[in-house]
């Protein structure tokens, strides 16, 4: 059920497959419940060992066969290595805390983003530009896709077991909790303005530095027009008139490459 169908199990544990996705769960704070070697598999203990025989940890191996393992694996050509891992929980506190002295709270806010390559690709990108922490939350009648699913992860090369993740948070209350705790709400927008609308910036116009949540919206529709208009302010990246908007994942590199610019976290 986990690997299959991307759905929890009853303890909570999320499938993992892959050697590079298993020995990322490995090197997160996140609990792994088990891993599982196929027959060919079973060339991937090396890459591993130095997490799997370590004394203080007790992670059970169970193995199986290639036919059996086939059976169970979401991708067409598994590679014979999988591990149940439970995702960290996470609070509003915990996400809005600064990670250190130095850097102020850079959160990314998936808000209604229903493709699991988008929510995985958007995830790798604010974690590789410097996010803080990332929120799954509901927008209207459509959902954020799971960000534990077999594709998501996969488009995350794993960054969403690493990077502070909250889900579950309506956006009207998250709005309100960043205001309570002056993290300065970003929401990006393919719109002109309009009169009574919040302030509308380019990227280089935001001050980076400070506090601040970026709200990422539906692939199609984008955010909700009440959401918008709740945030601090707008954003909107410049482009060729005859383009009318960036797809969701790019248009978030495009918005996390500024702030690790001014941000100085790149290398």
């Amino acid at each position: 059920m986990a690997l299959r169908g991307g759905l929890p199990t009853e303890s909570g544990a999320v499938g993992v497959e892959g050697p590079r996705l298993v020995e990322e769960a490995l090197r997160s704070a996140s609990p792994v419940r088990a891993v599982l070697f196929s027959e060919s598999g079973e060339r991937h203990h090396a890459r591993l060992a130095q997490y799997l025989d370590r004394r203080e940890v007790s992670i059970p191996i169970l193995r199986t066969t290639d036919r059996l393992f086939e059976g169970i694996a979401d991708t067409e050509q598994p590679q014979g290595v999988a591990a149940l891992v439970i995702p960290r929980s996470f609070s509003f506190d915990d996400i809005s805390r600064s990670p250190s002295s130095t850097a102020a709270p850079l959160i990314v806010v998936l808000a209604g983003v229903q493709d699991p390559g988008n929510v995985g690709t958007i995830l790798r990108t604010a974690s590789a530009f410097g996010a803080t922490a990332a929120v799954a939350s509901p927008s209207g009648q459509s959902g954020t896709a799971n960000p534990f699913a077999p594709k998501s992860l996969r488009a995350s090369a794993g960054a969403a077991l690493h990077l502070p993740l909250l889900t579950g948070m309506a956006l009207p209350i998250l709005l309100a909790q960043f205001r309570a705790t002056g993290i300065q709400s970003l929401a990006s927008s393919s719109r002109e303005s309009a009169e009574n609308d919040q302030p509308l910036f380019a990227p280089w116009e935001v001050d980076w530095c400070q506090p601040v949540a970026l709200l990422i919206g539906n692939e199609g529709s984008g955010l909700p027009e009440e959401i918008e208009r709740s945030a601090d302010a707008r954003i909107r990246i410049p482009m060729s008139s005859s383009v009318e908007s960036l797809n969701a994942a790019a248009a978030a590199a495009v918005l996390f490459y500024e702030a690790a610019r001014q941000r100085s976290s790149l290398a």
